[in-house]
């Protein structure tokens, strides 16, 4: 594959297996993009990479798409299942459309953008790095965050932040029900100037304003005996 700028990989009539093995002998030979064509939803295209390289995918994907990737950069024309970018260490996975459930799970580094709505659970257990959403977010998003940050530039259903131990919500828009252990902050100098940021790189139309939520450190020590707070958790 020397010399290869872009290599292009038709997935119609080959295995999910023959389809990474292609995409990780391209990273490991240096080729600097993969253009990956009819994925017609397919799953676990392009799952541990752990080289840098440039995913193309043309239309969309199913569930766990970049997932347990390292340093790969993405750019998905099309809306995406489960799980997109699992566990991602370092680089960047933009989706043009929406996301289904439990977008950027555990991601410990790197950007996730999601052009569109997100599904619940965005952002579950959000180790560090980025997630962004475009539109709206589904129940539960931001459930136990451990640090990292979340921009939403739309609204949220029930249950934002839920148990949330540090790291940012950037809400846009109304958030249906708080989850427990969240509040409300002032912004530290430069930090909205950084989410904005953000939003124009991606060319992600900003709201009006934004309320920044943390974390107020209820459950940071939890005491089970405590059957009043038990009961607000829950």
């Amino acid at each position: 594959m020397a010399n290869v700028e872009t290599l292009v990989i038709d997935c119609l009539d080959k295995p999910t297996r023959d389809i990474n093995n292609l995409i990780r002998q391209a990273a490991d030979d240096g080729v600097p993009a993969v253009e990956i064509l009819n994925t017609r939803a397919r799953h676990n295209i392009g799952v541990g990479i752990l080289k840098p390289i440039h995913l193309i995918y043309r239309g969309h994907v199913g569930y766990y798409t970049v997932g347990l990737c390292d340093g790969v950069t993405a750019e998905i024309h099309g809306s995406s299942g489960w799980g997109v970018g699992d566990n991602l260490l370092a680089g960047e996975v933009v989706v043009e459309g929406n996301a289904a459930s439990s977008a950027a799970p555990s991601i410990r580094g790197g950007s996730i953008v999601v052009k569109g709505n997100a599904g619940p659970r965005a952002g579950i257990y959000l180790k560090s790095g980025d997630l962004t959403v475009g539109g709206d977010a589904g129940y539960m998003s931001g459930f136990m965050m451990q640090n990292g940050r979340m921009i939403v530039c739309g609204n949220a259903a029930k249950g934002l932040g839920d148990s949330m131990y540090q790291g940012q919500i950037w809400l846009g828009g109304k958030a249906e029900e708080m989850g427990s252990g969240v509040t409300e902050a002032d912004a530290e100098p430069g930090e909205l100037d950084a989410v904005l940021e953000t939003l124009e790189r991606h060319q992600i139309k900003a709201p009006k304003a934004f309320r920044k939520l943390q974390s107020d450190r209820s459950l940071w020590n939890f005491n089970k005996h405590d059957f009043a707070a038990w009961k607000d958790a829950l």
